[in-house]
């Protein structure tokens, strides 16, 4: 009894002792640190969620929108802790649920489908996929250069662990979706955006099957929103997510590897413009984790307003007139193999104000829409007319006669003609007795121009009198005024893509063969540089700069296709572009008199007066034919620009496989008839009444 007397008071002790101990802790708890307390028990703690600012808009010279934003639906992955089994089926799921309402989801590995094989694609076009693929496997580490595809897929097959119960669609989708996770960094930290603007349809079955679907998440999103479809497509370019290349070049200015950047044209060239910048959205929480309030901290700022030197109607009725007229020239040509016009299928038109440099119209054909690019790759990148090709400042074209006003001042300014000169057209240039070309009207019709001064060679495009000056002049003179007006020089356009193509010299002949033979240089040579041929090969738009340095007496502009920046929030001009001289040609009256005045001629009496008779605005122009094969029809070529006294604007047209000359100068016409506001003036000419003459060869 005693014995149970002690423990019963021990037990006393040790919770009188607790008890003491846990009246101490309560008090300097309440008591001591009470007030500090409190105010942690009230505290809300904040973070911060990041908000996508929209870009910002792409607008015509005279603030017309050519590219706007709307707001969609975009599907997200967010990471969760579930298997790699249970997430392939999530992902195949969306992916028949995407299919099904015709949506791209992002999946760019280069492996097609069953039986597998490698599908690289030759990106910086060098004629061959094999570097693409050597950098491809460069970075992994799993794999080894020589595997094949099937072996390839077999590491990716262990890797993420998809079973064998899919179909061989279902599987390749699967491992797909699965490397571009990889690829893109998903993580708890970041989310990964499956597809964007998808249709309220998908939106209705991820939400009403929300629990088959986890980790799937629909947000709001602005997507870009291409106001007139394909028009100006490769000026505008087209935006889509980021590749590893360029997350390299944006990481360190604020990107995620899921965000959308400019990929070509305007839209990458003014990305840093365009992308504006994202806001923050607060989340306050209390202790608890219970969301208190939800409050924006700073708004996300739209991108800044991109505004073209494009004239939004004028860029329309040129690519419209490009179309009609290729296929009136293609349907009137027959068989393709007739060499009439029948393989007509490409070409671009580029209108130049002559005052100032800037583009007002900038088109090719044919042309693609920038919304629906990622749909279509694949047809894109294999269409053998190349549509997603800017003809106007990357194609490049010899000029044919459209050479000849350069000639004719080359030769005037450097004194070996004057522009009262009689040089008489014997039909074929017998200065050589080893070579003897003929002039293009003896070799059609065997007769001769007769007796002809600089005006009316220009006029009658005869090549007899241009194989003289030429011969006079000699290559280096042709070559210093043909890089004067800018030929075979960039114009200076900010779209990247531009090309300088090349003037016709003995430099251009001993870069491009290899044998000792065929790098020399002939007399021949010069004279066939002369009349536009041999190794000359220029962009639309250097040819219409050029024709508008002709037109203003001398002066070459850069060449501009952004007017300015302006801010999106008060309207204020972030950056101007103003017109730039390059170079300016001091050139004598007599000589502009003597060029302008044949050029005139040949739209009033020429080979193009068939196209504007009783045209309303007086203009300069020179057809060109231009010879690009022995099994193909030549190049149509047209330069212009108008009023004649007072020019404004500067043409230049290009119609591969066009036949002859004047068939490009209907585009201009109506790229003319909009211009200057002519009435009701169906595009194209043809569609007008007229009918492309495919018989009359003259340049």
């Amino acid at each position: 009894m005693t014995e149970n007397k002690k423990r019963f008071t021990f037990l006393i002790i040790v919770v009188a002792l607790l008890a003491l101990g846990l009246i101490a802790r309560l008090f300097y708890l309440q008591i001591v640190k009470g007030e500090q307390y409190m105010a942690m028990s009230t505290q809300r703690y904040t973070t911060s969620m990041v908000e996508k600012a929209p870009r910002g808009e792409i607008l015509d010279r005279y603030g017309k929108p050519l590219v706007t934003n709307r707001v969609g639906y975009s599907l997200m992955l967010q990471k969760t802790d579930i298997s790699d089994e249970a997430l392939n089926d999530v992902l195949l799921k969306i992916i028949r649920t995407l299919e099904g309402s015709e949506y791209e989801y992002s999946d760019t590995l280069p492996i097609s489908g069953e039986p597998y094989s490698f599908d690289f694609t030759d990106d910086n076009d060098s004629g061959s996929a094999d570097d693409e693929r050597e950098a491809w496997f460069k970075d992994k580490k799993s794999l080894k250069p020589e595997m094949t595809a099937e072996e390839v897929m077999q590491v990716y097959r262990k890797a993420y662990k998809v079973g064998s119960g899919y179909t061989h669609d279902e599987e390749r989708s699967i491992i797909g979706m699965r490397y571009e996770l990889s690829i893109r960094g998903f993580s708890l930290a970041s989310p990964f955006i499956i597809a964007n603007d998808v249709d309220l349809n998908v939106v209705t079955q991820i939400k009403e099957r929300q629990s088959e679907f986890e980790g799937v998440v629909v947000t709001k999103d602005y997507i870009r929103n291409y106001n007139e479809g394909t028009l100006a497509a490769h000026i505008l370019g087209r935006v889509g997510k980021m590749n590893a290349q360029e997350y390299a070049e944006y990481k360190n200015s604020g990107y995620g590897y899921n965000d959308i950047v400019g990929k070509q044209g305007i839209e990458k060239l003014m990305e840093k413009n365009l992308r504006g910048t994202g806001g923050t959205q607060g989340i306050e929480q209390n202790v608890n984790g219970n969301i208190v309030t939800l409050a924006k901290d700073v708004p996300a700022v739209t991108g800044d307003y991109v505004m073209l030197t494009i004239d939004r109607d004028l860029q329309k009725v040129a690519e419209e007139s490009l179309a009609a007229n290729i296929a009136k020239i293609r349907a009137a040509g027959g068989s393709p193999s007739a060499r009439r016009g029948g393989d007509c299928n490409a070409g671009a038109a580029v209108v130049l104000d002559v005052k100032t440099g800037d583009s007002l119209a900038c088109a090719t054909y044919p042309t693609y829409d920038p919304a629906e690019f990622n749909k279509n790759y694949k047809t894109l990148s294999t269409d053998p007319d190349k549509p997603m090709w800017n003809r106007a400042i990357s194609g490049t074209y010899t000029p044919g006669s459209t050479f000849k006003p350069l000639t004719a001042i080359a030769g005037l300014e450097a004194e070996v003609i004057s522009p009262s000169e009689i040089i008489v057209d014997e039909g074929v240039y017998k200065v050589w007795k080893d070579y003897q070309p003929s002039c293009w009207i003896w070799s059609e019709q065997h007769r001769t121009h007769g007796r002809l001064n600089v005006s009316g060679a220009i006029e009658n495009s005869c090549n007899y009198f241009f194989y003289e000056v030429g011969r006079r002049l000699g290559i280096d003179k042709i070559d210093q005024y043909a890089a004067d007006f800018g030929l075979g020089e960039l114009t200076g356009i900010e779209l990247s893509e531009e090309k300088t193509g090349n003037v016709s010299s003995p430099a251009y002949k001993e870069k491009a063969f290899k044998s000792a033979e065929d790098k020399k240089w002939y007399a021949g040579d010069t004279v066939q540089t002369a009349i536009g041929q041999s190794y000359n090969s220029f962009t639309p738009i250097q040819l219409a700069n050029y024709a508008a340095t002709i037109a203003n007496g001398g002066t070459r502009y850069k060449t501009n296709i952004i007017k300015n920046v302006r801010s999106s929030t008060d309207g204020a001009i972030v950056q101007e572009f103003q017109p730039t001289v390059i170079k300016q040609n001091n050139l004598r009256d007599s000589t502009l008199q003597a060029v302008k005045e044949g050029m005139k001629r040949v739209v009033d009496e020429g080979s193009a007066s068939g196209v504007f008779d009783n045209y309303p605005i007086e203009i300069g122009g020179k057809t060109g034919t231009a010879q690009v094969g022995k099994t193909v029809t030549n190049n149509a070529m047209f330069i212009a620009f108008a009023p004649f006294d007072d020019p404004e604007i500067a043409i230049c047209v290009a119609l591969e496989h066009g036949l002859r000359g004047a068939n490009a100068g209907y585009v201009a016409k109506d790229i003319l008839d909009e211009y200057f506001k002519l009435g009701d003036r169906a595009v194209s000419g043809f569609a007008a009444g007229a009918q492309p003459n495919n018989t009359d060869l003259l340049p």
